[in-house]
C-alpha cells in the first residue's frame, strides 16, 4: 500500500458477510485507486487476493470512463460514503468466475469473456424486483457509490479488478467494438435507453419531435438513437460545442437555452421553425441537465399529449412550481428514470455494437490516462471539455 492509504486502518471497514466462496490470489496485486474525501488525492490500494461468493465473476478492467456523478462526488456536490472506489462505467474481461456465475441472458459467464455489467445490485427476490423494478431494489447497492469493505474492496472501477457480484447484470461484449465506445454503456447508454422506454411506452418515437435538453454524453447518446428510430430531434444546450457535436449525432437543429425568448436560437424560436418547416410538435422531451429552468422549459413546452422525461434531476435542489391546470389540460404525463434494468443495459450494448459505425461514439472519450493518474482524469473531467475521459490500468497506445 502506499504511503496514503485511508484504508490502512483494515478493521475499521464494516465487513461484508462471506459464507462459501472462491478464494483467488493474483499473481500481482489488484490495485484501487480509493477517494477519502473533497480535496484528498486518491490513493492507492493494493489486493492481493479476493473471495469470490457464488455467482461472483473477478474482471480485469480494460478501461473505465468518468461519469458526472463521479466528479460532483469528488467536487462534494454529492453525498457519498467514504473511503470509496469510484467508478461505474468501465468494460474488462473475465479472470475468474464461480458456480452459478451467468451472463443476464442466462447463460453461463466464462474466463476470457469481455464484458460489461450494470451500475446496481439487485437481490432479485424483494417485492420491487418481483414487480419488475429491480434498479430499485430494497436491497440494492450501486458500483462506484458503495463504502469500500472488506470483502468487496474491488468495488468500482477505477481500479485494475473489479469484484462483479451474483445479482449483476452481466452481458458479454463484441469483441471488434471499441472501448471507448462502450464502457459508457453501464451508465449513460443504458440510462438512455431507459428513459426512451418510458417516452416510447407512451408516444412512439417513429415520427415525433423529440426536445432533448442536455447536450452532454446522455444527450448526444439520446439524440442518436432517437434520430436511429425515425424521430426529428432537438437539442438544447448552452454550451456551442456540445450543440455542434449534437449535429454530429443527428440532430436535425439546436437551440441555446440562454438566448433571449426573441432570438432566432431560443428553444421555443428553433421549434417554432420546424414546425413551420413541417416538424410535428414536440411529443418527447428528455431532460438530461438536471436544470431547475431546464425542467419548466420541457414542461412549458411539450406538445398536446406529450411526455416529459425526467434524468438529469438527481442532486437536491429548490422545488419547483407546477401549474396542474395546464398538465391536465394538455393531457401531459411526467415520468421520472433512475437506474435501469437489465434488459435496458443489453438493448444499450446492442445498438452501440451497430452505432459506432453511424455515429462517431468512438470519439466521445476525449483523453484517457494511466490508473495511477485518476486524479488528472477527473481535474479534466471536471471541465467538461469532453464528453468523457477515460482511465485505464494499462498504458494506452495513445493519449489525446
Amino acid at each position: 500500500m502506499t504511503e496514503h492509504d485511508p484504508v490502512a486502518e483494515h478493521m475499521t471497514l464494516p465487513a461484508l458477510t462471506l459464507g462459501v466462496g472462491r478464494e483467488v490470489v493474483l499473481p500481482r496485486a489488484a490495485e484501487a485507486m480509493v477517494w477519502s474525501g473533497v480535496g484528498q488525492p486518491l490513493a492507492c490500494v493494493a489486493v492481493p487476493g479476493v473471495l469470490l461468493r457464488p455467482g461472483d465473476v473477478l474482471v480485469e478492467v480494460e478501461l473505465a470512463t468518468v461519469c458526472g456523478s463521479d466528479v460532483h462526488r469528488v467536487l462534494g456536490h454529492r453525498s457519498a460514503a467514504k473511503p470509496l472506489v469510484l467508478g461505474h462505467e468501465q468494460i474488462g474481461r473475465i479472470v475468474a468466475v464461480t458456480e452459478r456465475s451467468y451472463a443476464a441472458n442466462g447463460m453461463p459467464l466464462r474466463v476470457g469473456q469481455r464484458v460489461v455489467w450494470s451500475v446496481a445490485v439487485s437481490c432479485g427476490t424483494c417485492p420491487r424486483c418481483r414487480r419488475g423494478v429491480p434498479q430499485k431494489c430494497l436491497e440494492l447497492v450501486k458500483y462506484g457509490h458503495e463504502r469500500m469493505q472488506r470483502g468487496w474492496e474491488l468495488s468500482g472501477g477505477f481500479a485494475s479488478h473489479v469484484q462483479v457480484r451474483g445479482g449483476t447484470a452481466v452481458v458479454v461484449v463484441d469483441e471488434q467494438v471499441p472501448a471507448t465506445v462502450l464502457a459508457p454503456a453501464s451508465c449513460a447508454t443504458a440510462t438512455v435507453v431507459a428513459a426512451l422506454g418510458a417516452a416510447s411506452a407512451l408516444v412512439p418515437l417513429a415520427g415525433a419531435t423529440v426536445l432533448v435538453i442536455g447536450g452532454g454524453m446522455l444527450g448526444v447518446t439520446a439524440c442518436a438513437m432517437a434520430t436511429d428510430a425515425g424521430a426529428l430531434v432537438l437539442v438544447s444546450d448552452p454550451d456551442p460545442a456540445r450543440r455542434q457535436l449534437a449535429l454530429a449525432f443527428g440532430a436535425a437543429a439546436v437551440a441555446d437555452p440562454g438566448a433571449s425568448r426573441e432570438s432566432p436560437t431560443g428553444v421555443a424560436s428553433v421549434l417554432a421553425a420546424l414546425q413551420d418547416a413541417g416538424a410535428a410538435e414536440p411529443t418527447i422531451a428528455l431532460e438530461l441537465s438536471g436544470a431547475r429552468l431546464a425542467v419548466h422549459t420541457a414542461i412549458d413546452l411539450i406538445g398536446i399529449g406529450g411526455v416529459v422525461v425526467l434524468v438529469g434531476s438527481v442532486s437536491p435542489g429548490e422545488p419547483l412550481l407546477l401549474d396542474p391546470e395546464s398538465i391536465v389540460r394538455r393531457l401531459i404525463t411526467v415520468r421520472g428514470v433512475h437506474n435501469y434494468t437489465p434488459d435496458d443495459l443489453q438493448q444499450a450494448v446492442t445498438y452501440l455494437s451497430g452505432a459506432w459505425h453511424r455515429h462517431p461514439f468512438s470519439a466521445l472519450v476525449g483523453t484517457t490516462f494511466p490508473l495511477e493518474k485518476a486524479d488528472a482524469a477527473l481535474t479534466l473531467a471536471a471541465t467538461a471539455r469532453h464528453p468523457r475521459v477515460g482511465i485505464t490500468p494499462q498504458q494506452p497506445a495513445t493519449l489525446g
